[in-house]
Order: structure tokens, then sequence, then C-alpha cells
């Protein structure tokens, strides 16, 4: 029996189907690609991150298209933070023309206002040492002592599991 060519497509990935749903609402916030976003933490930084998050981006008017002028970025800042995050824009403007390879924000202002997402990661569960060692130790077929280790950790996690 044969079957229809959409069986034998490979699965797509969750982030190709999602992203041009989320394309057009960052683009009314001025946000060309959804990374600046999705990738605050790791753009910024960790200190940073955990008391800011990008609003929109403003764009000017281009007249020109030989030197085209930077964009602002709003910030949304906690109203304690927001005094230091001021002192760290022109380390944030850097870190996100470096990331996106061009001159794309020249200037950064601030919103004070509690952050939209407070997304707590949760602690990584502690592995049973113990266990880890003893599920290792019974592992007499394996040569490799790090390879053995791993394995260990990886069957105390996944009986804790």
């Amino acid at each position: 029996m044969n079957k229809p060519s959409d069986l034998r497509r490979p699965p797509r990935r969750l982030a190709d189907l999602i992203g041009p749903c989320l394309a057009g609402a960052f683009k009314r916030h001025g946000f060309a690609s959804t990374e600046l976003v999705t990738h605050w933490d790791t753009i910024v930084g960790a200190e940073i991150a955990a008391h800011s998050e990008p609003l929109k981006i403003t764009w000017p008017r281009q007249v020109g298209a030989d030197d085209p002028e930077p964009a602002t970025l709003v910030l949304r800042c906690e109203g304690p933070a927001a005094i230091e995050i001021q002192h760290q824009t022109s380390v944030i403007m850097a870190r996100i023309n470096q990331f996106l390879g061009w001159r794309a924000i020249g200037r950064v202002t601030i919103s004070q206002a509690p952050l939209a997402r407070r997304d707590k990661r949760r602690a990584r569960p502690t592995i049973d040492a113990q266990e880890a060692r003893r599920i290792a130790d019974s592992m007499t077929g394996i040569a490799d002592d790090d390879l053995r280790a791993a394995l260990g950790r990886l069957g105390a996690a996944v009986k804790r599991g």
C-alpha cells in the first residue's frame, strides 16, 4: 500500500510553526525578529535581564538609505533597578548591536513598571550521589570511568524521576 507523501515528511519544529504567527505582533512593536526578546538574558546578561525587558523599538523615518539612523529601544524596568539599568545603557546598546551585527540601537529609554514576565526557573533537582555511585559500580562492563560515572548519574536521575 502506498502512503501519501505527507506522511514521509519529517516533523516540523514548533518554533517554525509558531514563528510566523508571532512575527506580526513583534513587528507592531518594532522588533524585526523575535531573537531580541527571546534571547534577552543571553544578549544583555543575567543581571540586567533579571530587572529589565524590551518593550519596543522605535525606528526613525529614513530619509536616505546610505547611513540609516539607529533606533530607540524602550525598556521596562522595575522601579528600584531602573537607575542601575540607566547607568548601564551604553553596555546594553553595545551588546545588542554586537548581537545584531550592526548599529541598530542608538538610544535606550526606560519605562518604570513591574516586569510582565516573572518566570522563575526551578532549581535543578539534586541527584543522590550514593545512588549514582551504586548504579555506576554495578556497570562492570564499561571500562571508561567517566562514562560509567555519567551513566550512574543518569540512572539515579531516571530512578528519582
